[in-house]
């Protein structure tokens, strides 16, 4: 077997999404979904780093996925993270759909078979697309004030989900937004500093969601990279008694991390952003982390398997970071399976209503729990007449 050609294909879900394919001479097809923030943006980073190391491997046999993903290690030796290892990770994560249909079974029957059948999931990026943003897009009905958000957490439990987690809303006459200054489209870029009225209102979110709910949840907080140190330890403090499940935030120095979780009452998340792990082993030998985070679509399946070992040696449980599309939930749902410390995976509940277009079979969610495909790789691939429907707003520059 052979790889013949490879194709990059983008499609509009409210963001931009996108799907690597790579092609055999046995009329195989390997799909995996990659998702950067250059492609949210309507750039073609992760794309052009993607198709640039793809070229070389025409005519190499894509069942060598170890040996294959050795030489992209050595190609990009001088630079081994960021959108090098996002890179590799979407090209192994197609290799590995190829070498588990080639056999006609299941990805995670490579790896001794599933663990569970049923993998544990929590609501993710609750509200956020219900907000003024976003609901029109998402086709939700608006959420406009606290109340309302509150009285919405009630359905997380009624569709049978044991945590939800949120990013921080803020809501005025005009109705409700999320507070992003890490990403520059925020007054409080770039200080990244927290208010007496921004600690208020996260108090109060967070207040009226566990008082919605009682004990029926838990609550996650995503804070992203929106405050500094001493704010996020502030944060922490002022929700100590709302039982909050974790913290989430984005720390990329293991010293500093530590330093939170050291001062924290409440469990820290984090490690999300990270890629290899060589990356996520300071984190978890200096005990900076409660719950790693790790995205299995970035990292490549393989890569991912070794940062969960490396996690269970510290006896540490890992949760899947999944935002993106159905095949990316397919491909984390086949790790959750094989990977014995599984703290729970994420999953966006609130996607546009055409995303299951893009894709051949549907999720089977039941109370909360994704039920684990039987199809052979993936479970599932990617409908390009549908992706082709729906392209991006912007072309990808």
């Amino acid at each position: 077997m052979k790889i013949v050609g490879f194709d990059t294909l983008h499609a509009d879900a409210g963001r931009s999404f996108s799907f690597l394919k790579i092609i055999t001479d046995k009329d195989i097809i390997g799909w995996s979904e990659y998702t950067g923030i250059s492609e949210i943006l309507r750039r073609k980073g992760l794309t052009a780093v993607i198709e640039s190391l793809l070229k070389p491997l025409i005519g190499r046999d894509p069942r060598e996925i170890e040996r294959i993903t050795n030489d992209l290690y050595t190609a990009t030796r001088q630079s081994p993270f960021g959108l090098n290892q996002q890179a590799i990770g979407a090209i192994q994560n197609a290799l590995i759909d190829i070498k588990a249909k080639s056999l006609n079974i299941p990805v995670y029957e490579l790896f001794g078979g599933p663990l569970r059948k049923h993998i544990p999931l929590y609501w993710s990026h609750f509200a956020l697309y219900r907000l003024k943003r976003g609901f029109d897009t998402h086709q939700k009905e608006e959420i406009k004030d606290l109340g309302q958000m509150a009285a919405h957490a009630k359905s997380v439990v009624e569709h049978g989900y044991s945590a939800l987690k949120t990013k921080i809303h803020c809501f005025d006459e005009t109705g409700g937004t999320g507070y992003f200054p890490c990403f520059g489209s925020e007054s409080g870029a770039p200080e990244l500093n927290l208010s007496p009225l921004m600690l208020k209102n996260i108090v109060n979110q967070m207040s009226a969601i566990r008082e919605s709910v009682g004990d029926e949840l838990d609550l996650i907080l995503d804070l992203n990279s929106n405050f500094k140190p001493d704010s996020i330890i502030r944060i922490s403090r002022a929700l100590e008694h709302l039982g909050i499940r974790w913290l989430e935030v984005d720390v990329f120095d293991a010293d500093i991390l530590r330093d939170i979780r050291e001062k924290s009452p409440i469990s820290i998340g984090g490690c999300e952003m990270l890629c290899n792990a060589k990356s996520f082993a300071p984190f978890f030998s200096k005990r900076s982390v409660d719950v790693p985070l790790l995205d299995v679509s970035w990292n490549g399946l393989l890569e991912s398997i070794k940062i969960a070992n490396v996690a269970d040696v510290f006896d540490l449980n890992i949760s899947p970071h999944n935002f993106t599309g159905y095949l990316a939930t397919q491909i984390s749902a086949h790790f959750a399976a094989i990977t014995p410390n599984l703290e729970i995976m994420e999953f966006d509940v609130d996607e546009v209503p055409w995303l299951g277009e893009f894709f051949t079979e549907p999720l089977r969610i039941e109370d909360g729990k994704l039920i684990l495909t039987e199809k052979p790789g993936w479970g599932m691939d990617v409908d390009e007449k549908a992706v082709l429907k729906r392209p991006p707003r912007t072309k990808l520059d």
